[in-house]
């Protein structure tokens, strides 16, 4: 993901189906969020150590302990090679079956998804998922740090124009909320966080067919095999 928040918006609770069910979930944040937040009294480099730590807490709130940071200046992601680089290198050393991202495309309906990090990040993660994680040629210095080729059965693209797949989060909502609230620094102002994620995720729900009081988090699954 581009920020410190990014996953708990989208997908913390698909996160936490996962780890009740025993998945191991690793994050990768491509920025520390320094330019987030609303205090002109917190220097930017504060802000940064305050929203890893609040990622931590909000990963520990869904089951994650294990939260990596790329340290790439917020605002300003480009989808260039030394980026689908650093996320091959992560891909090479955890081993995923899945990877889950921001959508690469613009979704013109909701465009709060579509932040330039958020499609930037979507597309150089999709690249290092293929070709160039599974590829032992590509990045040859990888193969020098001993990280050997990778090959990803799946990714799942978040935020897109384009969900085929729902995940039905209505038992671990109060645990979403939860990771979300330990973003203090992003989500303090806002006036009722969860009736605004009730009615975003209650609508993939009715997309989905799920009943009528059900929660889901919605997808695009890409088969990488």
């Amino acid at each position: 993901m581009a920020h410190p928040d990014d996953v708990d918006f989208g997908s913390a609770g698909t996160v936490a189906v996962w780890t009740d069910r025993g998945i191991e979930v690793t994050y990768l944040m491509v920025t520390d969020g320094d330019a987030g937040g609303f205090d002109d009294g917190m220097t930017r480099q504060e802000m940064a150590a305050l929203r890893r730590e609040e990622q931590r807490a909000a990963a520990k709130a869904v089951g994650v302990t294990d939260v990596r940071f790329l340290g790439y200046p917020d605002g300003r992601v480009e989808a260039t090679l030394e980026l689908r680089r650093d996320i091959a290198r992560v891909i090479r050393q955890v081993r995923p079956d899945r990877v889950l991202m921001p959508s690469p495309e613009r979704n013109y309906e909701r465009i709060h998804p579509s932040h330039p990090d958020h499609r930037a990040v979507g597309s150089a993660a999709l690249d290092a998922v293929y070709p160039d994680a599974r590829n032992p040629y590509a990045f040859p210095e990888l193969r020098e740090e001993g990280l050997e080729a990778w090959t990803v059965r799946e990714v799942w693209l978040n935020g897109g124009p384009v969900a085929d797949h729902y995940v039905d989060v209505t038992e671990v909502f109060g645990r979403k909320l939860t990771a979300l609230r330990s973003h203090a620094s992003q989500v303090a102002h806002v006036p009722d966080l969860e009736g605004m994620l009730r009615g975003w995720m209650g609508a993939n729900a009715r997309a989905a067919g799920l009943p009528e009081g059900h929660l889901a988090e919605g997808y695009h699954v890409v088969s990488t095999a």
